[in-house]
Formats: C-alpha cells, structure tokens, sequence
C-alpha cells in the first residue's frame, strides 16, 4: 500500500495595537478588536490580572465593568478577574494553571470567548498557557503592562510554565488573538521593571537593526531616567523587528535548533534560577548578553571598540553586568549548580546540536554549535573586571 502524505499549512494573523486608557469608555479600541470576530452576539470575557499590576491600579475592574456597560453588544465580562502573582511565582507553581482552567470551566468559556491577561511577561506567559490547554485553544487578549512584555514577551506565539527546575520547560505555541500595548501602565513600573525590557531591545538590536543600536547607545542615559517618548520608539521598534523575524525566518514553532532571538539567554536562564529568581529576567538577558558580547571578542568575530561600545550601552541604562553566580561552578561544567550547565539546559530546551548566537558585527549575529569553556572563563573574567571599573569599588572574589 501507499503512503500518504499529508500538508497542512497552518497561517495566523494578529494585530499589535498601541493607545492610552484602554478601558475609558470613550476609547472604542477593546471593543472593535472583539467585534472583529464576533460582530453578531456578545462574547465571554474572562479576565486575568497581574497582582503587582493589581496593586497599582486597584480600580480596574471597576472601570471593565463600566467600559462592558457601554459595549453590551460585544462582550460579557465573567464576574471576577483571576488574579495571579506577578514575575516567576506565576510560572513556578501548576496551582495558577489549575485556577485558571477551573474558572474556564465554571464560566462556560468556550473557544470563541476571550481570556483577556493583564499584566507582566510571566503572568502572559502562564495565563496564555491555561488558556492554550482549555477546548484547545481559547482567543487570548494580550494586554502588557511593562516594557518587557509590550516589547518581547507578549508580542510573539509562545506560552509556558517553568518545572524541574527549568524555565518554559511546559508550554505551547499558540498565537494571540490580539495584543495591546497601553502605555498609561508603564507609567506605574518601579525603575527594575522600568529598565528590564530595555535588554532585549538592545539584543534584538544588536542582532538585526545598527541603527536602532546606534538610537540606544545615545539615548541610554533619556532611557534610564524614563524618558516616555524615547522607550515608546523602543518598545515599538523592538516588537516590529520581533514580530518580522516570527513571520519571517522560516521557523516560527521553533521546530529547528535555531533560536537567535535567545541571544544570551542561555546564561540568563541559569542566572535566573541561579540567583533564586531574584534577578529579573530582563536584568539576567543584559548580563548574559554582555557575556556572549565578551566572548565574541575573546573568539575574534568582534574589536574592542564594538565590545565596549556594547557594555557601556548597558551599563548606561543603568544595568548591573555582574553578579556572582557567573563564577558558580565554573569548574565543573557537569554539576547541576555550574553556570555551564546552562548550555546543556539550553542544548535540551531547543533540541538536536547546540546552537549558541554570538556577535559578527553590530546588526549582525553568527551562530556556533560549538563553545569552549576556557573562553567563557575568561570572558567572565573580563566582564567582572569590566564592571569593577565601571562601579570603582571592589567585588568579592
């Protein structure tokens, strides 16, 4: 008998808008964004908040509950939001998920009702997963509140929950329904969240865009200090250039061993985990890029000039580029506690060879399946020594 070989092209198309005041009655944008697929009856709406978010903005559903009363027509809100802690304790522990598909169930959602999530990268990340693992699939709303999220996090197809140990070692890909970036949230951050998602723009920068780097490397010092109109050209110019290489690179599920937006991730997920959680995951990317940065150098891809350039950029925005759980192990790469673990972690995460994204030029990256451990001990040392200049006072050995 014959084989039979089966196609399936699979195409999805979602929007990332920007505005203010999303839930002010007079701003339609909620709204039309539902009516867009469901113009005829009005939809379920279960909403999931942010706790630190939440804090900040206690009258929100409040204010979802009044903008629903005028838009009776289009969408039902489900009686009480889920609320869930922010930052990794959202990923960390399967009760949030459970929470999440025990309200699912209670409310009826079906899957042409709405989880709209409301918050930070990692509450995105395991709301979008509950909501992926219910029917199948339910329309997610994504409505990011700090730069991380409107930048990266929340731009892109993925969703997932840490276990063992491992970050995002459960999720999906399923693409949003919508993403909306209302940059009234921002105004709320503390400067660490602030600062945080400045890293992956300057990765996705560094990676594909000289002259977005070149617009951060002078507008390092207006970032920090929360200039609005500099981070909104950052945060729209980082989730364009995000959003370009998802439609665009061929591998949009990941099913390679290609992840060049994962630039310096593979220490900062160990640096993560590390350091407790109590590095953001923002802070870690900055560090493990500085590091991947310094070992391209000590490889030859790039000059001193363009390494220091890159350092001091972070370091303008106001970055820490050490701490001391890049020396943990560095001796016994095997050792579960060892930063090198991070490479086999990494090497599992994506599947098949080890792919690590190191530094060609500014704008351009390369890719090597190959690393050697004396390499990165220097570099680590390179960089200690790089940020003891920099702070001009001693770091414990």
């Amino acid at each position: 008998m014959q084989n039979i070989t089966q196609h399936v092209p699979v195409s999805f198309t979602y929007e990332v808008r920007f505005t203010r005041h999303l839930f002010s009655t007079d701003n339609p944008l909620f709204a039309n964004v539902i009516a867009s697929a469901s113009p005829d009856v009005a939809r379920k709406a279960l909403f999931v908040f942010d706790a630190g978010m939440h804090r900040h903005h206690p009258e929100l559903f409040n204010h979802i509950r009044r903008y629903a009363d005028h838009h009776t027509d289009t969408f039902v809100p489900v009686a009480e939001p889920i609320i869930l802690p922010g930052g990794e304790e959202a990923k960390n522990n399967p009760v949030h998920i459970e929470k999440i598909h025990k309200a699912i169930h209670r409310a009826g959602l079906d899957r042409h009702s709405y989880v709209a999530i409301i918050g930070g990268g990692a509450v995105i990340d395991a709301a979008g997963y509950g909501a992926a693992t219910a029917h199948r699939g339910i329309r997610t709303i994504r409505i990011p509140t700090t730069v991380l999220s409107q930048n990266d996090a929340a731009v892109g197809v993925k969703n997932g929950i840490n276990s063992f140990g491992k970050k995002n070692f459960l999720g999906t890909f399923y693409p949003p329904f919508a993403v909306i970036n209302d940059s009234q949230f921002l105004q709320t951050l503390n400067q660490r969240d602030w600062r945080s998602g400045i890293s992956e723009a300057i990765k996705v920068a560094l990676l594909k865009d000289a002259a977005f780097f070149d617009f951060l490397e002078r507008k390092a010092a207006r970032l920090d200090r929360r200039e609005e109109k500099a981070m909104q050209h950052l945060i729209h110019r980082c989730a364009e250039l995000h959003l370009d290489h998802i439609a665009t690179s061929g591998d949009p599920f990941e099913m390679g061993s290609s992840r060049p937006l994962d630039f310096g991730h593979w220490s900062a997920h160990k640096l993560e985990q590390l350091t407790g959680y109590t590095l953001t995951h923002g802070e870690a990317v900055a560090i493990g890029i500085c590091l991947d940065v310094t070992y391209s150098l000590l490889a030859g891809y790039i000059s001193e000039d363009t390494w220091r350039r890159i350092l001091e950029t972070f370091a303008n925005c106001g970055f820490e580029l050490w701490v001391p759980e890049l020396e943990h192990g560095i001796d016994q790469p095997k050792s579960p506690d060892s930063l090198f673990h991070g490479l086999q972690e990494f090497r599992e995460h994506l599947g098949g060879e080890l792919t690590i994204m190191l530094l060609q030029q500014i704008g351009e990256g390369v890719e090597v399946h190959e690393v050697s451990f004396d390499h990165y001990r220097r570099a680590i040392q390179r960089l200690k020594a790089f940020a003891r200049a920099q702070t001009n006072i001693g770091i414990d050995q």
